[in-house]
């Protein structure tokens, strides 16, 4: 089993191993006292792995209770967290008792929001069944929901007490959520780690992923040390995401996180370059990467568009919003401009200007 620990204001271990769900019970119960459950977990993943983790649950000695969401960014929402809060309420939970966040990051993002602000925080447990939730939304506790002005603009700080990642919960997905979670790995290779780039620019091998996500997850655990709450370092793990989001919200959400994050990366990389900002041209690399993951690179709305769907990210300070930016693979560093400039930025990485 690979372990790697979170040093935040609360310290916690990430586990990764195949076949974990099944032994999830006896894993919780090292670290938390035997008490009442809430599996939060949406209705896709409940048909795999709901009545696993439940019996598991079960034979450790807790007493699981479930609600299951509708599967989709559309539960990201502040109704679906008014009904996991009532729910919560109606299974009389405690502060000594626990929620479990079985899913994706759809599931983590609002469960552990629901955990954060029940009661004024009870502990959570995150049980990730995506690569791009393994890899990224389950570390670091970052909660959010969307509001129709933007994507992730209520949230909450809440660290997990454990996160449990079984790779063979990666077997069952469909290739295009696979590799959603895929662009988070190429975007922590750009970021610090060129070895890790290249081998997602080779390809993934998704039945022998625990040196991937184990890395993937430490370069996360290494940024949250330094920076928890998101005011310095830690917004480097914002590559690619002020545009990407900005596409999320122009698709009406239908376009997956990871899938807009990567043409984001592109946009970026191509602006930084075209603008001198850069040291070498990330581009085709990047492009190689992508595609190798198969996941999009050309994205479909304009300068316009993007910039004014950006106006409203949580990265905006003011009159000026702060982008990350690659200066080679491997080393990226935070670049901020006026937002009248950002139209003219995108535009660059997009070819228009």
């Amino acid at each position: 089993m690979k372990k790697v620990t979170v040093q935040a204001s609360k310290t916690y271990d990430i586990l990764i191993e195949r076949g974990l769900l099944a032994k999830c019970g006896g894993l919780i119960a090292q670290v938390h006292p035997r008490c009442r459950v809430a599996v939060i977990t949406d209705e896709n993943v409940d048909k795999l792995y709901g009545d696993r983790v439940c019996n598991s649950l079960e034979n450790a000695g807790f007493s699981p209770c479930r609600m299951v969401i509708p599967p989709g960014e559309r539960s990201k929402s502040l109704a679906m967290l008014a009904k996991i809060l009532d729910f919560l309420a109606q299974q009389n939970l405690t502060k000594a008792d626990l929620v479990v966040a079985l899913g994706g990051g759809v599931v983590g993002d609002v469960a552990g929001f629901a955990a954060s602000v029940y009661l004024r925080e009870i502990p959570l447990v995150q049980l990730p069944t995506t690569l791009l939730a393994a890899i990224d939304s389950s570390v670091g506790g970052k909660t959010a929901v969307d509001l129709p002005a933007g994507k992730n603009l209520a949230g909450t700080f809440c660290q997990p007490t454990l996160v449990v990642c079984d790779p063979a919960a990666l077997d069952t997905l469909p290739d295009p959520v696979f590799a959603d979670g895929t662009a988070e790995g190429i975007k922590y290779g750009m970021l610090v780690d060129e070895e890790l780039f290249h081998t997602f620019r080779a390809g993934l091998n998704r039945r022998d992923l625990d040196d991937v996500i184990a890395r993937c997850v430490q370069i996360k655990a290494d940024l949250v040390h330094q920076d928890e709450h998101d005011t310095g370092s830690r917004q480097l793990l914002n590559l690619g995401h002020t545009v990407g989001h900005a596409i999320e919200r122009c698709s009406g959400y239908a376009t997956p996180h990871g899938h807009a994050v990567a043409m984001g990366m592109v946009v970026v990389a191509r602006a930084a370059y075209a603008l001198g900002l850069s040291h070498q041209n990330c581009t085709p690399a990047l492009l190689e990467a992508l595609d190798a993951c198969h996941l999009p690179t050309a994205c479909p709305y304009d300068g316009e568009q993007l910039a004014q769907a950006a106006l409203q990210d949580k990265k905006r300070r003011g009159s000026q919003i702060t982008l990350v930016v690659p200066n080679s693979i491997g080393y990226c560093y935070r670049h901020t401009i006026p937002v009248e400039e950002l139209r003219s930025f995108i535009g660059a990485g997009l070819g228009a200007e």
